[in-house]
This record gives C-alpha cells, structure tokens and sequence, in this order.
C-alpha cells in the first residue's frame, strides 16, 4: 500500500507580508498570493492527480480553487490545518518558534507533535481509501514539516533547519509517499 503525495503551500498571504503568523485564522490570499495559484497550474500538470485535499482555512481553500476549480475534486479537512499558535495566532512571526514548540504547546495552541498526530491520522486515511493514487494537497509549513517526519524519518530539528523557507528552495510541489 503506497499513496503518492504532492504537496503546494498556498499562496502568499497578507499576514505572510505583514510578517504575521496567521496560524488558525482565515487568512487573506495577497494580489501576489493569487497570481502565484493561478500560475502553478502552469508548473505542474495537474491532471496527473486523483483528487485535492485542502485545509479548511480560507488561505489554503483560496489556492486549491485558483489552481484546481473545475478540473479537480476538492475535499477541505481541518486535519491540514496550520498549527494552532493559540495566544499567538496573528501575531509577529517570531512568536511562532517551532523549534522551542515541537513537545511544548503553544499557549492555548498545540505543538508540532500534536500537528504530526493530526498528520498521521490523515495518511491512515489515505491509505485505507485511495491506495495507489496520487493525490494534491493544499495546505501549510507545519503539516508539510510533519509529512517530512512522517514519510521521511526525519526528526522535527532536521525538518525545521531543512525547512525550504529557510534555504530559499521553493519548488513548485514536494513529492512524499505515504506507505
């Protein structure tokens, strides 16, 4: 049993240029945010995949839309959602360390374990339902570093120091195969 996983990070948002950690908010895609959904269907042929999950938060609802409408099946699951910073959600992103969050929850929010767990349930699901297929998702940098931990052996530390924000390697896409 294998599900193919191709994952995008929605587009840019308000809060990511205003420097915010949006968290469980709705968030606002930018004009750039937009454009940069609209033209990933350009990047990838996106009729490769068998269905699109999305996180329920606008932002990642948004970019599947502008990128998948009308060709795809869209399914929303609060399951790809962000992690919750809690106290700090829509506050300046220093307040959103992983790093020193990854056992320890954030006030009134959860940890990247507590993401990771979110995470695994999702894959169980993929694996019971769509087996040998190649699914899309939309969703956000906690989930994407837990399907790193998930499908790849990595610890949260190397996920967080990889992470492609950090090395400025963004790709239009990540491949991860839920086993």
């Amino acid at each position: 049993m294998a599900v193919k996983i191709t994952y995008f990070v929605h587009g840019t948002t308000t809060d990511n240029l205003e420097h915010k950690s949006t968290g469980w908010l709705p968030g606002e895609l930018a004009e750039k945010g937009i454009e940069q959904s609209i033209t990933l269907k350009t990047q990838v042929d996106i009729n490769q995949f068998d269905i699109v999950f999305c996180s329920d938060l606008k932002r990642a609802i948004d970019s599947a839309k502008y990128t998948f409408d009308g060709v795809k099946e869209i399914k929303k699951d609060q399951r790809l959602r962000e992690c919750n910073y809690g106290d700090y959600n829509g506050k300046d992103t220093s307040f959103a360390n992983y790093e020193t969050h990854i056992e320890s929850k954030f006030p009134n929010g959860e940890s990247m374990q507590d993401v990771e767990a979110r995470i695994r349930d999702f894959c169980t699901d993929l694996k019971e339902n769509y087996d040998r297929k190649h699914i899309a998702i939309v969703a956000h940098k906690a989930p994407q570093l837990a399907f790193q931990v998930i499908t790849e052996g990595k610890t949260w530390e190397e996920a967080i120091k990889e992470d492609w924000r950090k090395t400025k390697n963004w790709q239009p896409g990540w491949t991860y195969i839920v086993k």
